[in-house]
């Protein structure tokens, strides 16, 4: 599987699932063009890596609430590659608010930069795809909170069953151009955000007890399954969702 001559746009790259996936894509013959928001020492970092690996990096600050940082944030990749092939919607807010408390605004907040932020962004680079005349794949990162409900993320779930549903709608309407819409929905997977509930000696074994195959994902668990997608061997799949949670959904 290569992804040689390919060039990629990853939202979210500079920590966590996002840079899994700017370094399988990268391994895989790949430039990368990827955002961050706040963490400039983690995506510089990331931005080293991709280039130890022979493959170009550019890194641009952009925030998925904000229609204008995301054009600037196609502008900047196809400025830099000369076009986009691959987009993957990593970037995501996640907070644990219960259902009671959520106020409007952060309702908003959440679905803006998880469900608009997608929306936003695959429609920039779809019209950029279709003006290349090449096809293309875009992967959005969904959930399995999109299937099973868990507590305090009433708004988180909405965004992520949302983003699961606008890749089948974009699947339908974007096929006649070639282009491929698909996602991958994580089960909980080690981060900065859950490695301290993960090695709690409460609520760890709780989480790990929840998963068949007895352990949290990786990063490169989710990207692994990000990369097949975007492969050319892949290329009689559409509106499909990638489940990688180590059989959590299955019971």
């Amino acid at each position: 599987m290569t992804l040689a001559g390919t060039r990629a746009l990853v939202t979210g790259g500079g920590r966590g699932i996002g840079r899994g996936i700017c370094m399988a894509l990268a391994r895989a013959g790949a430039d990368v063009v990827f955002s961050y928001r706040r963490d400039v020492a983690a995506a510089t970092k990331t931005a080293q890596e991709i280039e130890a690996l022979g493959r170009r990096a550019t890194v641009a600050v952009a925030d998925m609430g904000d229609e204008g940082s995301i054009h600037q944030l196609v502008a900047t990749a196809v400025g830099a590659q000369g076009g986009i092939d691959i987009l993957v919607c990593s970037a995501g807010m996640h907070w644990r608010t219960p259902f009671l408390d959520i106020s409007a605004a952060e309702w908003d907040a959440v679905l803006g930069a998880d469900l608009r932020g997608p929306f936003l962004l695959s429609q920039a680079v779809a019209r950029q795809m279709i003006a290349q005349g090449d096809g293309g794949r875009i992967i959005a990162i969904s959930s399995i909170s999109a299937d099973v409900a868990y507590p305090d993320l009433a708004h988180y779930q909405v965004a992520k069953a949302g983003v699961r549903m606008l890749v089948r709608g974009m699947a339908l309407e974007l096929a006649p151009h070639g282009i491929l819409c698909n996602a991958v929905a994580p089960g909980i997977v080690e981060t900065d955000l859950t490695r301290g509930s993960l090695a709690d000696s409460v609520t760890g074994p709780r989480r790990r007890g929840r998963i068949p195959l007895g352990r949290a994902g990786q990063p490169e668990d989710i990207a692994a399954a990000v990369a097949f997608l975007a492969s050319e061997e892949m290329r009689w799949m559409t509106g499909a969702t990638i489940t990688v949670d180590g059989g959590q959904t299955v019971w």
